[in-house]
């Protein structure tokens, strides 16, 4: 299956479309889209918390939560946060494409 880029209308790639895919999931807060108001994730209520291993925890738990929910095409193995300042969190994810078995690494999710 190909996709199609968000920004442009061209068509991408299985992986590519799959990591715009998540993106989506993750940059969604959670009841904001009208007729589909659980689709997304609680990343939004983590953003302005002190980093503790309990915050990256529960970051990791909202991570699988919703791709488990929304995107079952990728099976998450390892949750990295690699900034959480000035109001925003960057991510970095590994896992695997379930269709073809491949491992993925996704860098640079922003959350703000």
């Amino acid at each position: 299956m190909q996709g199609m880029n968000v920004l442009t209308g061209q068509p991408i790639s299985d992986i590519e479309h799959l990591k715009q895919s998540i993106r989506d999931i993750l940059s969604t807060p959670i009841g904001s889209r009208v007729m589909r108001r659980d689709y997304g994730s609680r990343l939004f209520q983590r953003i302005d918390q002190p980093i503790t291993g309990a915050l990256i925890a529960e970051i990791y738990a909202d991570v699988v939560e919703a791709l488990f929910n929304f995107e079952p095409r990728f099976e998450v193995s390892n949750v990295s946060v690699i900034s959480a300042t000035n109001g925003q969190l960057i991510l970095s994810l590994d896992g695997k494409y379930i269709p073809t078995n491949e491992q993925v690494q996704i860098g640079g999710i922003l959350i703000k």
